[in-house]
């Protein structure tokens, strides 16, 4: 099989565009994109654990890890030890974690219409499920 053939390579060429795309957007907030994705799921639900944020956005502990130390350290979010299992450290926003919502939920969305520029929207929808269907097959 030729190489770019393969669903593999042409995935991680896709893949490695979009992340450039995605890079560039929200760097002007000194976010990465990783990161990005913690806060997201922070504003959906607040105070998860460094394990559910792991889970959800399918990391490895030691990344999950240095993400959230990164991010601590730029004062985005504090953690702190669960108080339903004092094993667990609890993930939380800081005010300054908060206030970054609307202008990088406005980032992603211009990421995400630079990225799908040379289709059009049906074609966008057809593309986002059949990759959540490739995404869920086993």
């Amino acid at each position: 099989m030729e190489l770019e053939q393969c669903l593999n390579f042409v995935l991680t060429k896709a893949q490695h565009n979009v992340h450039q795309l995605f890079k560039a957007e929200l760097a002007p907030y000194g976010v990465t994109p990783g990161q990005y994705a913690v806060l997201r799921c922070l504003w959906d639900e607040n105070g998860l654990t460094a394990r559910k944020l792991a889970d959800r956005l399918y990391l490895d502990g030691s990344t999950i890890t240095g993400i959230l130390d990164r991010m601590e350290q730029r004062g985005l979010v504090e953690k702190l030890v669960d108080p339903k299992d004092r094993r667990a450290l609890q993930v939380m926003l800081t005010e300054t974690g908060r206030m970054l919502e609307k202008p990088l939920s406005q980032a992603i969305i211009n990421a995400n219409r630079k990225a799908l520029l040379s289709i059009d929207e049906k074609q966008a929808e057809v593309l986002k499920q059949m990759l959540q269907n490739i995404g869920t097959a086993e």
